[in-house]
């Protein structure tokens, strides 16, 4: 009975899809069970409602009609008993990852795939590849993008299935090579990119090619810049576009010519492309390119020597810019116009641009460094994802092996007798053993990847108080220290152990943070006892931080008086012994308040270092563990918390 519960499991987690409104026996049911006879009128209809969901995906504001569309396509299935069409698995996979849930946008896409290698659907399977490799690009893992982009690549050309290969030269060369610097590669992932397209007729994907290639030629920065290539790559796109009556990739198209232009000083045909681009781009609402534009035009005045009609364009390009929060333009903008002042000699109207040029330039590094923390929480979920199906995996594969161990254990006791039945005894209690430590290590793996989003969330709970403080200064240098300690945790977490050296280095940056945080109303020390060297000895992840945070936040910030927190790391023969001392309020005044506050619960974090520390003593037979002592005065009043952690000293 276990042995099926835990085979049913993985089939959900693989892909099986479960309806929202039966129950898990029926859904394993719809999944085993196939309709003997399909009628033609079922069949046209699901794929009727499989081109609607498609169509609805690419209107944002029509994903709800999407999603009914799925709904009613899997009520079909499940009443008709008919598995789950490979496209209609995609079609899933596409809605959720347009509506953020990446986790379950991978789980269709890998169950898309695994029913068409099964059925032989290869149009379906193409995409399927196609679309991981999308996914994997937008998650940040290149290596596996490229990998399922060149599968798609080769399957289409193997299987002449169109529509497949320029999108996926595309991907590879805009969300892959451009995002990695890889020029080297990009130049020619565009090149492919524009003769795929030509090859299967497909006249949106040429136009980006001819709009990217031209744009990248007609970069001021050598070696790429290439003003005859450029302004006919440009033209070409311009023209597409125009066919296509793509006034967005028209403007586009207008504007970069003009750079081409002026980055030739030929400023009369640079200042008609900028004019055409501006009235295209205006039609279309498409109010960043108009700025730019403006913006531009502002420039080649500005160069002229006319500065008055500089200076307008330049208030018309604020304008424009300010309707779509375009802190980028309004950097260099206001950036451009304090160099004008300044040469005026208008130091007032100098200072008040310069200003608001640093006030966007801010404003544009917290939103590149909020993104940054999205596209961080994304890998999260897919790495967790990966660990999840990897330990179920590992149990199934170690079940498995238990049963084929018992068949054989029989087999030989029949065969040989009392000798080789002991033989293959010990065998399976090996075979045992070793499957325990595998899944030990897997599952110590994932309570490191729960300590990140609860040390993210209380970090980001004092990112936006300063925000909503209106303290600029101290949000951006908040948000600095944050995003190395966040680069710190994440590439700590890839890894079983680190260093004591990265260790304590991810600690002394959670520590500034948290003094930042709560006003320098505490200090800290952190002294290493010199026979410890911290570059040799490896422990695991995150396992003093937090202690150091419950040191702070329950013993610490309750009480009246300036506080400090000293850690102290020993050798001792067996493992380093870490104290983390502070002169707080105390354990038991600290439980009272958190009665009062009715927030009466421990520490998730210690939690999950505890169970780690009994993972690793399970693993390596050792006794490690951790000591409270509640410090008190001569009067026997509390002063304060020690905590003694002894740390494995991992090779």
């Amino acid at each position: 009975m276990k042995s099926f519960k835990l085979i049913l499991v993985l089939i959900c987690l693989a892909g099986w899809i479960i309806p929202a409104t039966g129950t898990a026996q029926d859904a394993a049911k719809s999944v085993r069970i196939k309709f003997s006879k399909v009628s033609a009128e079922d069949t046209e209809r699901i794929n009727r409602l499989i081109d609607a969901g498609y169509k609805y995906l690419s209107h944002m504001d029509y994903f709800d009609k999407g999603k009914a569309c799925i709904d009613t396509a899997l009520a079909i299935c499940k009443e008709r008993r008919m598995e789950v069409p490979p496209r209609l698995t995609l079609l899933m996979a596409e809605h959720s990852f347009v509506t953020g849930d990446s986790r379950n946008a991978l789980v269709y896409a890998e169950k898309a795939l695994q029913q068409t290698e099964s059925r032989g659907d290869k149009d379906v399977h193409a995409r399927a590849l196609y679309f991981l490799g999308k996914y994997y690009a937008r998650t940040g893992y290149f290596n596996e993008s490229l990998e399922y982009l060149e599968k798609a690549i080769a399957f289409s050309k193997k299987n002449r299935i169109k529509g497949v290969i320029p999108k996926s030269y595309y991907i590879q060369a805009r969300e892959v090579y451009y995002l990695m610097r890889q020029w080297e590669k990009y130049i020619p992932g565009l090149q492919n990119l524009i003769a795929e397209s030509i090859a299967e007729e497909d006249t949106m994907n040429l136009n980006l090619g001819y709009y990217f290639l031209g744009s990248r030629h007609a970069d001021t920065l050598r070696p790429w810049k290439n003003f005859k290539l450029a302004d006919s790559l440009l033209k070409k796109s311009y023209k597409l576009a125009s066919i296509r009556k793509d006034t967005g990739l028209m403007a586009g198209s207008l504007a970069n010519m003009g750079w081409n232009f002026y980055g030739e000083s030929m400023y009369d045909s640079s200042l008609y492309c900028y004019e055409k681009a501006l009235k295209y781009s205006i039609l279309n609402n498409n109010y960043s390119t108009a700025a730019n534009a403006l913006g531009n035009i502002a420039t080649i005045y500005r160069d002229q020597g006319y500065i008055n009609w500089s200076v307008s364009y330049y208030n018309k390009a604020i304008e424009m810019a300010k309707k779509v929060r375009d802190w980028y333009s309004l950097d260099w903008i206001y950036f451009d116009l304090t160099n004008i002042y300044l040469k005026r000699g208008d130091t007032t109207r100098a200072y008040n641009n310069f200003v608001l040029h640093k006030e966007f330039s801010d404003s544009l590094k917290i939103t590149t460094n909020i993104k940054g923390l999205s596209d961080a929480k994304l890998r999260y979920e897919t790495d967790s994802h990966k660990k999840e199906v990897e330990l179920l995996s590992l149990r199934i594969k170690n079940q498995r092996l238990m049963i084929y161990g018992f068949s054989g254990f029989l087999v030989l006791s029949l065969a040989i007798g009392l000798l080789l039945f002991r033989g293959s005894k010990l065998k399976a209690r090996r075979r045992i053993s070793e499957m325990n430590r595998k899944i030990s290590e897997v599952t110590q793996a994932n309570l490191r990847q729960q300590m990140n989003p609860h040390f993210i969330f209380n970090t980001l709970n004092s990112i936006q108080y300063y925000m909503y403080q209106h303290d600029k200064l101290a949000t951006n240098n908040y948000l600095t220290k944050f995003s190395s300690l966040m680069r710190k945790v994440l590439e700590n977490s890839r890894h079983t152990s680190v260093t004591l050296h990265d260790e304590l280095e991810a600690l002394n940056l959670y520590l500034e943070l948290e003094r930042i945080r709560f006003k320098d109303k505490f200090d800290y020390e952190i002294t290493v006892d010199e026979e410890i060297d911290a570059l040799m000895y490896k422990v695991p992840t995150m396992l003093i931080q937090p202690y150091v945070e419950n040191s702070i936040c329950h013993g610490l910030m309750p009480g009246e008086g300036k506080g400090i927190v000293k850690i102290d790391l020993k050798l001792n023969s067996s493992y380093i012994n870490c104290t983390i001392e502070d002169n707080g309020i105390g354990r038991d005044a600290a439980q009272k308040i958190r009665e009062k506050s009715e927030n009466n619960h421990n520490s998730l974090g210690t939690q999950i270092v505890t169970s780690r520390l009994d993972l690793v003593n399970s693993l390596y037979g050792t006794s490690l563990k951790t000591i409270y002592t509640d410090l008190k005065d001569e009067k026997g009043e509390p002063e304060g918390t020690r905590v003694e952690i002894h740390i494995p000293i991992l090779t």
